[in-house]
């Protein structure tokens, strides 16, 4: 066997969990498909398992895990050199990766290796939350935070695609021209939800929310009557300290903070909380073949375009992972195994 690099982490913990190791080589059963892995895309799901607090990790996997969930590659045995990206339910920093074969799709001829490895999570995550629960209407206006990150910059894209005006919302100077959103608001230079108001003084037919404690009590009441909130995520709580580890005293405060809402007032105020993790959907075979033939046929026809992609050598993945949970990134970042 040629063996497998990959990266484990053994219990939560900062950057000094995440270690390369040497594996045995997988084999695939019937209807799985063996990948030679180019690259990994970084999540920040990721770094969520890292610390400890992703919930279908310690339900599914347990520890030691090898994070990721998507990769671009190439297939070996079978149809060996078949470029290929594909879906993993964990296991993605490695090598080589076995996958069920209803979650590998060709690679795009408009996609690079390093742009399919960032490509499938964050479209499937902004495909899901807008056309699955969302369904805006043509003409809708839609608020999404982190634009210029990869599920909001796709997110934008998507958004656009369904006929929605969107207003996207960036936290620096340097994301403003990434976003391709109809107004985008820099809320390091102005108030935000003053700018959004402004955008929107009917209020929103949907926002996208990954923020948590920071941003959703205000998401919720920015709402139009029979608005949706969708929120996928709780970036805002997670801070993180220089070697990585969480930063507890901030977390309580942002979960103290944390709006639990009334079933009672939301029917009343005629506005929806939808929330969902991407990471339960992959067993999903129909969803998943419907939203990635949609994505990719919108992408064959240049609709879609890829973000911008920055990649590591896997031996950097602390410094990834780092960089991400900084906010400063934009677009998509991915490990490289070759």
């Amino acid at each position: 066997m040629r063996g497998v690099r990959k990266v484990s982490i053994g219990r939560p913990g900062g950057y000094s969990r995440l270690e390369i190791v040497d594996a045995e080589d997988p084999t695939p059963a019937p209807g799985e498909v063996a990948i030679d892995v180019e690259a990994s895309g970084v999540n920040f799901a990721d770094c969520v398992i890292r610390m400890g607090f992703y919930e279908s990790q310690k339900k599914l996997v347990g520890w030691p895990i090898t994070p990721g969930f998507e990769v671009s590659g190439r297939i070996s045995g079978g149809a060996p050199g078949a470029e290929v990206l594909a879906v993993t339910r964990f296991g993605g920093y490695a090598s080589r990766v076995v996958v069920p074969a209803s979650q590998v799709f060709p690679l795009p001829p408009r996609l690079s290796l390093h742009q399919a490895a960032g490509f499938p999570v964050i479209f499937l995550t902004a495909y899901y939350a807008l056309s699955e629960l969302a369904r805006p209407k043509p003409g809708s206006t839609i608020l999404v935070h982190s634009a210029a990150g990869g599920v909001g910059g796709a997110a934008v894209e998507i958004a656009r695609i369904l006929g929605a005006r969107v207003v996207g919302v960036v936290g620096a100077p340097h994301k403003v021209a990434a976003v391709k959103a109809d107004v985008v608001i820099d809320k390091s230079r102005e108030d935000l939800w003053a700018a959004a108001r402004r955008a929107a003084p009917q209020g929103y037919d949907v926002i996208l929310d990954a923020n948590g404690a920071e941003t959703l009590k205000q998401s919720y009441r920015h709402l139009a009557p029979t608005g949706r909130l969708v929120a996928y995520g709780f970036h805002s709580m997670l801070r993180t300290r220089a070697d990585g580890r969480v930063r507890w005293l901030p977390l309580l405060r942002s979960y103290l903070k944390t709006p639990r809402f009334d079933p009672i007032r939301m029917v009343n105020e005629n506005r929806s909380l939808l929330c969902f993790n991407l990471s339960y959907l992959f067993a999903k075979e129909d969803l998943l073949r419907e939203a990635m033939g949609q994505l990719l046929g919108w992408l064959a026809e240049g609709k879609l375009q890829p973000p911008p992609v920055t990649a590591y050598p896997v031996a950097e993945v602390a410094r990834a992972h780092r960089d991400l949970e900084s906010g400063r990134t934009v677009g998509k970042l991915v490990l490289t195994f070759r």
